[in-house]
């Protein structure tokens, strides 16, 4: 590795982290060898333990490579066939439509109902609740299905909670066993293993989030919610073997392994995205939740690997991991830089306030400073104006500002619900809480 693109590396990551706070842990290796790590915060804030390079971290939907994974070794012992019926694998009671295949679940392009949006009682709620496979899937999953298969990409997670369920049905064992059994254990990842909420996980991280200004717990959800979609743990020294084995393809026949890699709509593969830079292929996947950002990002043919665990929700872990593998090919890249805040009238700031959807998208005016809150006024997230009708968080380092639109009535609008009730302007005024 180029060592003034290491120094390069360094400078940047250090300008970075003086500007967002971070938990977490970065790590770059390039044939074999560790060219860059960083870790920082808190792995448990109540006893004051630091994050250091063994923590596991909960990865969210870097998970999916492994579910996608696992249906290709069952694919590639012919217990199942990937373009056949979904229905053909699953259990009797939970069937969907038969024109829906296994592929189209891996691809994200089966035309499933998409449960994760702001109308659904789900996140934040339901999934607080213990669960019943049952009735998560008829709730949730067996629904109105919103377009045919093929016809369009949509990232769901129902197609990857069913892939778990068919893992189960044709193995005859639970989606952590079979992966513990055929992944795991034979690349000797004795740090990685499916959380399914009750489970002891040593030295594991715990996730946190900022309400106001102040750390608290990430709010709790059952694990078991998160089947095939997320839920696994692991740690940098594993995800490197799961790199190596993907690397030089084990574990599945030259067949299996094309079908894994092939681009489908919206370069998306088998729980991993493609896209060709720098000359050649990358590899990726990001996850987000509660208290969690990962990113992990596969150059092949170059022999590295970029990691990147946290879990708290400060950095923008695609911007960083993005800019990480731009400064290793040599590319110049502007130096980190937060969105500038600035002033608004009175009149202004009182423009935005109120309920946009009730008990889950609300902007409040609390001391001086703008909220969007969430979970029934249980999580403060701050925001401050950035330009004409722009707001960024606070805490938070963002792609791009929310945007605050208007309808015909000059009514505003925010993640596309229009303001429904206004804040009153005896709070607006005094800021209390």
């Amino acid at each position: 590795m180029n060592k003034s693109y290491i120094d390069k590396l360094q400078k940047y990551v250090n300008q970075y982290l003086d500007s967002w706070d971070f938990f977490g842990v970065i790590q770059v290796i390039q044939k074999g060898e560790v060219v860059f790590e960083r870790s920082g915060g808190y792995a448990c804030l109540e006893l004051g333990i630091t994050n250091h390079v063994e923590s596991r971290f909960s990865l969210a939907s870097v998970s999916k490579q492994f579910t996608a994974f696992a249906i290709m070794l069952l694919h590639d012992r012919k217990q199942l066939d990937i373009d056949q019926p979904a229905n053909r694998y699953l259990p009797p009671n939970m069937k969907i439509s038969d024109q829906i295949t296994v592929h189209h679940l891996l691809s994200h392009t089966s035309g499933l109902y998409n449960y994760i949006n702001f109308e659904s009682n789900f996140f934040g709620e339901e999934n607080r609740l213990s669960y019943s496979k049952d009735e998560f899937f008829a709730k949730y999953i067996n629904r109105q299905p919103t377009h045919n298969p093929s016809e369009r990409y949509d990232y769901n997670n129902s197609n990857y909670h069913l892939l778990a369920w068919i893992i189960e049905h044709v193995s005859d064992m639970s989606y952590d066993e079979f992966l513990s059994r055929n992944i795991f254990e034979p690349l000797h990842m004795a740090h990685t293993t499916v959380d399914d909420g009750d489970k002891i996980i040593d030295g594991r991280s715990f996730n946190y989030v900022i309400d106001y200004d102040r750390y608290i717990k990430a709010p709790y959800s059952n694990e078991k919610f998160s089947i095939g979609a997320g839920a696994i743990v692991s740690n940098c020294e594993d995800l490197f073997k799961w790199y190596q084995c993907l690397r030089d393809r084990k574990m599945l026949s030259e067949e299996a392994h094309n079908r894994f890699f092939r681009e489908n709509l919206n370069h998306y593969c088998y729980g991993l995205e493609h896209s060709y830079m720098y000359g050649t292929d990358k590899f990726s996947h990001g996850g987000d939740n509660m208290g969690i950002t990962t990113y992990m990002q596969s150059f092949f043919d170059e022999d590295l690997c970029i990691i990147i665990l946290s879990n708290n929700e400060c950095i923008n872990q695609y911007k960083l991991g993005n800019v990480i593998s731009d400064i290793l090919h040599g590319v110049e890249v502007d130096a980190p830089a937060k969105f500038q805040e600035i002033s608004l009238s009175q009149n202004k700031q009182e423009h935005y306030c109120g309920t946009y959807l009730k008990n889950k998208i609300q902007i409040e005016l609390i001391n001086g400073k703008f909220y969007f809150t969430r979970f029934k006024g249980n999580l403060h997230i701050e925001i401050y104006p950035v330009g004409e009708d722009q707001f960024a968080r606070r805490y938070y380092d963002q792609f791009k500002p929310y945007q605050i639109t208007f309808d015909q009535n000059n009514k505003p609008q925010f993640f596309g619900y229009t303001l429904q009730d206004r804040a009153r302007k005896d709070n607006l005024a005094e800021g209390t809480i």
